[in-house]
């Protein structure tokens, strides 16, 4: 799925290595699904250093709100601080509705790594830029009867879960809270992921 002078829909030829607009290496990877994202952190954890692995929903909301505070965005509750849905995504697509009203931070698509503030605990782009796929199983109810301290996520299901939003995401879309999901197969151009590995 990608943009297209239509507007959105489904594109062949689309991968990570063609997104369907302009990316460096100094931009967050897209067009990968969980498959490919596991794949990937399979190989890196061949390195003795570390075992690399997807966050879980539960770590990535706690590290999104910048060590579990009630914060509405990874940013804080004030202005924005990342890529969203805003005007530059608007003058590109003038059909596309839901904008941040007079926010304009310049990028269309992705934006480079590390191009706005980070949160309290020092991380970038929780909110905005790619939706990242977590290593749960998908429930919709599922915190409604969880365990309250680290939560592991269901034990199956059919969809992954995705958070944080993305460049095209309107402000809903971006709040720590929100919840999204994917078949785990499915590559989408503001779809990556994140890196996790212990500490000890």
């Amino acid at each position: 799925m990608g943009p297209t002078p239509q507007g959105w829909g489904k594109v062949k030829d689309r991968s990570w290595r063609n997104p369907g607009f302009p990316q460096t290496d100094d931009h967050p990877v897209v067009c990968v699904s969980w498959n490919d994202a596991q794949a990937f952190l399979h190989r890196l954890s061949r390195k003795p250093e570390k075992t690399f692995r997807l966050p879980t929903e539960a770590e990535w909301e706690y590290a999104a709100r910048s060590g579990g505070k009630r914060y509405k965005y990874s940013w804080g509750n004030g202005s924005p601080s990342g890529n969203i849905r805003d005007e530059a995504l608007k003058r590109a697509y003038p059909q596309a509705k839901g904008q941040w009203q007079g926010y304009d931070e310049g990028f269309v698509y992705t934006a480079p790594v590390g191009s706005f503030s980070p949160n309290e605990l020092g991380l970038y782009d929780m909110s905005g830029n790619v939706w990242e796929w977590c290593q749960d199983w998908y429930e919709q109810d599922y915190y409604a009867r969880s365990p309250k301290d680290n939560p592991a996520g269901p034990g199956s299901g059919e969809y992954r879960v995705l958070r944080g939003g993305s460049w095209s995401a309107v402000p809903r879309g971006v709040r720590a809270a929100n919840r999204n999901r994917g078949w785990p197969s499915d590559r989408v151009c503001g779809v990556g992921f994140r890196a996790a590995f212990p500490l000890r």
